[in-house]
């Protein structure tokens, strides 16, 4: 991760003090969350890995949860860093390795929440259109959606996400290659190559754009979901109309994390990165100022690990459930009674409520939205 050279800071008594709060204030948060999100992703990973890989959706979870995992990992080492341990070698460790893996994670993540976006954008919208069009669009959206929702697709497009983001990244592991010592050790910056410099920024707004397209992705799939779905519910009766605003709360909750974990941090972070540079044009005070907006934000970015198990949770009935047999220590057999009366569903369907699906019956015929 990156870090700013103390030598550079403003002078005045009032800045260093607000280091020095930021300093002890977010190591401890770090740890916490650590702490927390380990134990939440942990029963996340014992829950999903044990649920079959039998659809798309299944393939993209199970990502997100590792993405978190090994995010998490990253840490100790920052905490450690910023509270002097290790001294000068320890951020030698986070600027050319942890921090890698902190960033890369993070990207992950995202762009696995635009493929869920997508598939749900597929199935819920794109699916339910279709039995209105002709027999060739009919048949072009099903091929789409069968390819989406294709475990053996998915499994595909998550290595090639993974291959493509470690492509993108090591580099900036190889190229932070300049001999540290106690003097440049605490800025990233100066333990890279020239080439190491041009290829971070690179490297930087390629992810910055991910992530804006991830955004884009998702504010477009999911309002399109939500329009979709108020159509469907103003046609049956008001009795459902509970349901509804489950599936709109299942549907915003995405977008508020999202919004509220990522959205600061990159708007802050193409600035942040042009002050890094030699020659970037930025006073110190600028500098300063934007290292303390930076630190903040990205702590909201990594707290996005303690958010999604509870998102699990929220959206997706078979996590739900299986969670608390877990906790009950029942088998659920009752539970799969229950189920029964509602139906067979096979895992995949099962997370309907991920984006919203919801199953809706009419008077006299079911529409289903989603799985």
């Amino acid at each position: 991760m990156d870090h700013l050279n103390t030598s550079n800071l403003p002078n005045n008594q009032s800045d260093f003090d607000r280091v020095s709060t930021l300093k002890v204030l977010l190591p401890p948060l770090y740890l916490l969350t650590w702490l927390v999100g380990g134990a939440l992703n942990g029963v996340a990973a014992c829950i999903f890995f044990r649920v079959p890989s039998d659809s798309g959706l299944v393939v993209y979870l199970k990502n997100m949860v590792v993405a978190d995992l090994l995010m998490l990992t990253s840490f100790p080492f920052k905490a450690a860093a910023d509270l002097g341990v290790g001294g000068w070698r320890m951020h030698v460790v986070t600027c050319r390795y942890t921090g890698v893996l902190f960033y890369s994670c993070m990207y992950v993540g995202i762009v696995f929440m635009g493929f869920i976006s997508l598939e749900r954008y597929m199935k819920i919208v794109r699916h339910n259109s279709s039995n209105t069009s002709t027999c060739w669009s009919r048949w072009c959206s099903v091929s789409r959606l069968h390819l989406l929702q294709s475990p053996g697709f998915a499994r595909a497009l998550a290595l090639l996400t993974w291959m493509s983001l470690l492509l993108s990244v090591l580099p900036n592991v190889l190229l932070t290659s300049n001999p540290a010592n106690e003097t440049n050790a605490h800025q990233c910056m100066q333990l890279k190559t020239p080439f190491g410099l041009q290829w971070h920024k690179y490297s930087t707004y390629f992810n910055i754009g991910l992530f804006w397209l991830a955004l884009c992705l998702l504010s477009f799939c999911y309002t399109s979901i939500a329009c979709r779905l108020y159509s469907s519910y103003r046609l049956i009766r008001r009795g459902q109309s509970n349901a509804c605003r489950k599936s709109k709360r299942s549907i915003f909750s995405i977008l508020v994390v999202f919004f509220v974990c990522f959205v600061p941090y990159h708007v802050l972070r193409v600035p942040y990165t042009l002050s890094q540079g030699k020659g970037s044009g930025f006073i110190n005070d600028d500098r300063f100022l934007l290292f303390q907006l930076k630190e903040a934000t990205l702590f909201l970015s990594a707290f996005n690990v303690c958010l999604d198990p509870v998102i699990y949770f929220l959206m997706c009935r078979t996590f739900r459930e299986s969670l608390l047999r877990k906790l009950s220590g029942r088998r659920g057999r009752g539970r799969g009674r229950g189920r029964s009366r509602r139906g067979s569903l096979t895992t995949g369907q099962s997370f309907t409520n991920l984006g919203g699906g919801e199953e809706v019956r009419e008077r006299g015929k079911d529409t289903r939205i989603g799985d």
